[in-house]
């Protein structure tokens, strides 16, 4: 019999509730489906960090926060977890104690795994736990990332990287994605996969895909008869969507209509609807559906047309293989 895995959550001040309660919970539930089948809890979470009772991202106390231990056991995960803030500040209260604690921690000592969440690798960047590795983080801070570590690979735009004895993930959400992954290659796929029925997660998120959804990508502007355009995309892909339909929603003229998406969107209105499709695409294929099952999901008429829209967007692969069932 396993002994179970020794899972020390490190709550500064400050910490972002989701960033550590969604992995926390996922690690509960995988321990509650265990006990189920008559196994035993393959998890044992412990919460630790420089003051017993902080205060967490919305407001409210966690009691009973232990002290930074003098040691960890054998086979350890470390969670970090990010804070409110665009960046990490090293002299904020508990930082600097935590940040000495962590210098003495290294990845793959005595079976050491380190694991972040958002900002969370801010922290491990500090105490130099990511030095050499390769890692990513909530796209806020790849550069604050780049400049803390400059030896650390970081990539963008991925829910969550795999380093061997190291694992960051992109920001809140994507911590129970991690978490799923983790649970998969400790206790299986079919329990990870229970896990995530429990906790109403729709779509299982692995490493390759990426942070940001289709469904938010060149959303970042405020022209609102745009938005309105990209609303009624996203609301029915399945629609016919032609360049004259999409100017009749947003009450303009074609010609218009492409400038707008060029210049406050970054692409081209035709693009953005193919990418939208090809999103839904993805979900269909990952919940188990064929190819051309999925092409009728998500408003291509055919398969054949599904992968010329995969291949114009330069995507690898084939989309049977390209998107894998996770």
């Amino acid at each position: 019999m396993k002994r179970p895995i020794p899972v020390w959550f490190v709550l500064l001040p400050g910490s972002l509730v989701l960033d550590w309660g969604g992995p926390a919970e996922a690690l509960r539930i995988a321990n509650q489906c265990l006990a189920e089948r008559g196994e035993a809890q393959r998890f044992e979470l412990r919460f630790i960090g420089p003051e017993t009772a902080p205060v967490t991202s919305v407001g409210i106390a966690v009691t009973g926060v232990d002290p930074l231990p003098e040691s960890l056991p054998e086979g350890s995960w470390l969670v970090l977890v990010g804070m409110p803030g665009r960046q990490f500040d090293p002299t904020q209260p508990g930082a600097p104690e935590t940040l000495r604690w962590l210098q003495q921690q290294r990845p793959g000592q005595r079976g050491l795994r380190i694991v972040t969440v958002c900002a969370g690798s801010l922290i491990a960047a500090h105490a130099g736990l990511l030095d050499g590795r390769r890692a990513t983080t909530h796209h806020q801070h790849l550069e604050e990332l780049r400049k803390v570590a400059p030896s650390c690979d970081v990539v963008g735009n991925r829910v969550f990287v795999l380093d061997g004895d190291v694992a960051s993930s992109a920001g809140v959400t994507t911590g129970i994605d991690l978490a799923l992954h983790l649970i998969a290659q400790e206790c299986g796929a079919p329990l990870a996969a229970r896990v995530a029925q429990t906790m109403v997660v729709a779509l299982r998120r692995g490493p390759n895909d990426p942070e940001l959804s289709p469904f938010l990508a060149h959303r970042g502007h405020v022209h609102a008869a745009l938005h309105r355009v990209q609303d009624a995309v996203c609301a029915e892909p399945q629609q016919d969507w032609t360049l004259a339909r999409m100017a009749a929603v947003g009450h303009t003229s074609a010609r218009h209509l492409t400038r707008l998406f060029v210049e406050h969107a970054g692409t081209a209105p035709m693009v953005y609807v193919r990418r939208i499709r090809l999103a839904l695409a993805q979900a269909a294929l990952a919940s188990g559906q064929g190819v051309t099952r999925a092409a009728e999901i998500a408003g291509f008429s055919s398969d054949t047309q599904l992968r010329r829209a995969w291949r114009s967007l330069g995507l690898a692969g084939r989309p049977s293989e390209s998107l894998q069932i996770r």
